[in-house]
Order: structure tokens, then sequence, then C-alpha cells
């Protein structure tokens, strides 16, 4: 069984954390991933943009409405994602807005993010599953 981490934390500015600080996150990072790959349990890690870099996606009464910004309400939850490799922000919003969001039993809204790579670790690096890649050639 499969599980996605979401890391939680307070966005601030990154270069008023100490160097040192900054160094020893990478090392309890590459610590993990390192150690989940000797595994075989590492599947994919990737970073995500910060928020200001985030739209939300709402669809209402057939009319798509984009916001900057991650504006979830706070009585909504997260419950599920996608990945898809959109050419540009446009066509991730257009596939954004034919994704259901009632799932939880009330229409919600779709936050879309850039994944970011992180070098040095080819897992962050998104690949199709190999069952699609043979379906499409058939």
């Amino acid at each position: 069984m499969r599980y996605m981490m979401l890391i939680y934390t307070k966005e601030g500015d990154l270069g008023a954390m100490p160097a040192e600080e900054a160094q020893q996150i990478r090392q309890n990072h590459s610590s993990v991933i390192d150690e989940t790959r000797k595994r075989g349990m590492l599947v994919a890690v990737n970073s995500l943009g910060r928020t200001d870099t985030a739209t939300t996606v709402r669809v209402e009464n057939g009319k798509v409405l984009t916001i900057d910004g991650p504006f979830a309400e706070t009585k909504e939850q997260l419950a599920g994602y996608y990945v898809l490799d959109c050419t540009d922000l446009n066509e991730a919003i257009a596939w954004a807005a034919r994704i259901p969001t009632s799932c939880g039993g009330t229409k919600g809204s779709i936050e879309i993010r850039q994944l970011g790579e992180l070098p040095g670790v080819p897992e962050s690096i998104l690949k199709p599953h190999p069952v699609t890649v043979n379906a499409s050639r058939d």
C-alpha cells in the first residue's frame, strides 16, 4: 500500500534560516530518502511550490473560477490528489475544472501546485506507470 506523506510547515523567509540549520534539514531528508530507497520503499519524493504559487479552481454554476493561492475553506480537508503532466497552468486549470470535488459530501476546490524536482534524487522525477504505458501502446 502506498502512502503520500504530506509535509506541512509554516512558510517563512528561507533566507533568514541559519545555513547550519538548512544543511541539517537537507541531511535529514537525505537520510530518509537513502534509507527508504535501500529498503525499496521510495516511490516518489517531491517538493511543492510555495503557497503563493498555488492556484485554486472552483466551478460554480458551470463557470470556472480561479483564485491565486490556496484559499480552501477551513472546513475542507485534503481528500486525494491527481498528478497530471500538463503543458502549462492553463491546461492544468482546464483539467482541474473537470475533477469532481464532492467526494466528501459537499462541493470543494482543487489546489494546483507545480511539483519540484530535487537535484540528485532520481525518484523525484515522476514517470508513467508501466500499466499506463502498456495500455497506450495497445
